[in-house]
């Protein structure tokens, strides 16, 4: 096939960049494929943190296009002219937010001939505004096909467009990362700690949603159980607080839990990122609410089993007692168990064996495989 792909890659600094990239160069494998990205992404005041980083080029796609400015009308005109001089079979946009809507609605309706698949990460915006769900309808509805990661998702994009031709699939898994194989003994020599720590790990954007004060609060109630045992438990956090540190610290301050903790704050480089995963036992996303986390399909690509909750597509992905644990959100005293349960009954080995079990449904390949089904039925 003849495919085109929109969407932010290298040197974009982002989960969705990481996608594209590993989706395009599945793709490349069997198809003709161009990737047209960005020449400007975002205005300033809606992405805070930089956008750009040149130095992390692991996934940096030599042959990508960065022509489309998302707020200037005359290069969406500009890119859908190119997408028609191409002249694909399929082209496949990245919906993350109705941000794009303008931009995207003015490249989809000037596509002539080919078939358009959304990628839906998300169908509404976490942050919800007025116009979100008129903008996401009125670029959605030049879509042939539709993939989500999430059954919610899916209920979302079907309460706008009834009958669309839809798939749900898991996230893929970013095994990019183990860029040296670094064994769990390497991590933990890099990173200090020692080998008999039990190691928790809470990876990515520290924001108020993703419930990390929950998984504190959870610490404190291991550590008063059994304080002397318990002082070999460790929880890295590892991750952007964007300027919300002093209040983390505050709590953890009146937890009295400083001594279980070990924090990098900041943008972790792709670089770096292989030390943590290697070095925990288990990964912990004690989210309030999401729709689905590359962090999980970071922590499968390293065989580490998942502390989730039961938000959005979360359990779509974790299968509790099989690649993880599963628990209601908000709750410390779950968390704390499920904590407990994993070192005192050895669960590591056994959900270990899980996550390989399932690696093709997490596999790139299965997620060609459902683009291609598309197509097949066309």
């Amino acid at each position: 096939m003849k495919i085109v792909m929109i969407g932010p890659v290298y040197p974009y600094t982002s989960g969705l960049s990481y996608y594209v990239s590993l989706l395009y160069r599945q793709l490349c494998k069997h198809h003709d494929v161009t990737l047209l990205s960005y020449s400007f992404q975002y205005p300033q005041f809606m992405y805070k943190r930089p956008q750009k980083d040149y130095e992390e080029d692991a996934l940096k796609i030599d042959e990508a296009q960065y022509v489309l400015n998302t707020a200037n009308p005359f290069s969406c005109l500009k890119t859908a002219k190119l997408i028609n001089s191409i002249g694909p079979d399929l082209v496949i946009f990245q919906w993350l937010h109705p941000y794009f809507a303008p931009c995207y609605t003015i490249v989809a309706s000037h596509i002539r001939s080919a078939r358009i698949l959304f990628m839906c990460h998300n169908v509404f915006p976490h942050e919800r505004f007025p116009l979100d769900r008129f903008l996401t309808k009125m670029t959605l509805k030049h879509g042939d096909h539709f993939t989500v990661h999430a059954k919610s998702n899916a209920d979302e994009l079907l309460s706008i467009l009834p009958g669309a031709d839809l798939k749900v699939t898991v996230h893929p898994a970013y095994n990019f990362f183990k860029l040296k194989g670094m064994s769990r003994a390497e991590g933990r020599q890099i990173l200090n700690v020692a080998e008999d720590t039990k190691v928790l790990l809470f990876f990515g954007l520290v924001r108020p949603y993703k419930g990390l004060q929950h998984l504190l609060d959870a610490l404190k109630l291991i550590k008063d159980e059994d304080p002397e045992n318990n002082r070999k438990l460790k929880l890295l956090i590892a991750g952007d607080f964007s300027g919300s540190r002093p209040e983390y610290d505050e709590k953890i301050a009146a937890l009295g839990i400083g001594d279980l903790l070990d924090i990098t704050d900041g943008h972790i480089p792709i670089s770096e990122v292989e030390k943590f995963f290697a070095a925990s036992d288990l990964v912990v996303l004690p989210y309030e609410d999401a729709t689905q986390s590359g962090v999980i399909q970071v922590a499968y690509s390293f065989d580490r089993p998942v502390l989730a909750t039961r938000v959005g597509g979360l359990p779509d992905v974790v299968f509790d007692g099989e690649t993880g644990y599963l628990v209601e959100p908000k709750r410390p005293d779950l968390i704390a168990a499920s904590i407990k349960d994993f070192f005192d009954n050895d669960r590591a080995a056994a959900l270990s064996a899980g996550i390989e079990r399932e690696r093709y449904r997490y596999s790139w390949d299965r997620m060609e495989d459902l683009i291609m089904e598309f197509e097949e039925k066309k």
